[in-house]
């Protein structure tokens, strides 16, 4: 192809994934981090915006969702111009929302679709309504190729309390079949150190992580989802790609960025040398 000088230019493609999910103001989780991740791990990333918030490292002072009409029209300009290799979905607020989100997804046919079915915030707080749970494990589950609760969401998803590994493993087999879906298990420090549980095809594996003494963990579960859903856009099999998506999260933490005044965010560009102490 020729470019504006008459010469020959060599363009090149590349995998794309699309986030969608709330805006981080304070840029450690969310759509930001989510951004960030992708292009971390070599895919091109599109977003489209559920909700603003004022936010920071210590806490939450604001949330302005969009409506569900300009949900639609993000998704649209998306799908109808850059097709995505893979989808991830955050943050979606309201049992609207989240109807726009599946409906959309369904009628483009969207592929490797990952699901982090944000519920409930890091202090226990719950952060959708019973309907809108509802609406996602209904309508948007399904279409995913992977659905990815801590285990307070999954306690929420299965009905069941949570306390062990072998807590973990009848779960993530409830939500797995009640859902026609895999489902990574995240264990955290408290039942499973740093060890997810992979549940797919009618069993399950343990995906073992490194435990890494990092308070600044704002924006783990973001990370992760979209590292994974960058994974799955090359053409990884969902095992490898959990797999690249932990390690990825492994070093980001292990990187020891210190930012803000609570729990910080990771080194989402750890290997980018910024030339500054």
């Amino acid at each position: 192809m020729r470019n504006g000088t008459g010469k020959e230019t060599d363009f090149r493609k590349r995998k794309t994934a699309l986030t969608i999910a709330g805006s981080d103001s304070s840029g450690g989780a969310g759509i930001q981090a989510d951004i960030k991740t992708m292009m971390a791990n070599g895919v091109y990333a599109m977003s489209a915006v559920t909700a603003l918030t004022a936010q920071n490292t210590q806490c939450v002072a604001a949330v302005l969702n969009v409506t569900p009409e300009f949900l639609a029209q993000e998704l649209d300009c998306v799908f109808d111009d850059i097709f995505p290799d893979a989808v991830k979905t955050g943050m979606l607020s309201s049992a609207e929302l989240v109807r726009v989100t599946a409906a959309k997804l369904k009628e483009y046919r969207a592929k490797n679709i990952v699901v982090d079915p944000v519920m409930i915030s890091t202090s226990g707080s719950r952060l959708l309504d019973e309907e809108a749970v509802g609406v996602m494990k209904e309508e948007l589950f399904p279409l995913a190729a992977l659905v990815t609760p801590n285990i307070p969401e999954a306690e929420v998803l299965s009905g069941k309390k949570i306390s062990t590994a072998e807590d973990m493993a009848a779960a993530a087999e409830l939500i797995s079949r009640n859902y026609k879906t895999s489902v990574l298990l995240k264990g955290g420090h408290s039942i499973a150190d740093a060890n997810d549980l992979l549940y797919r095809n009618g069993s399950g594996i343990w995906i073992e992580g490194q435990r890494i003494e990092n308070p600044n963990t704002h924006g783990t579960g973001c990370t992760l989802s979209s590292a994974i859903a960058a994974g799955l856009a090359k053409g990884y099999g969902l095992e490898e790609a959990v797999r690249q998506a932990k390690n990825y999260l492994s070093d980001a933490l292990r990187a020891m960025l210190d930012l803000g005044k609570g729990s910080g965010p990771m080194d989402h560009g750890f290997a980018v040398d910024s030339g500054c102490a």
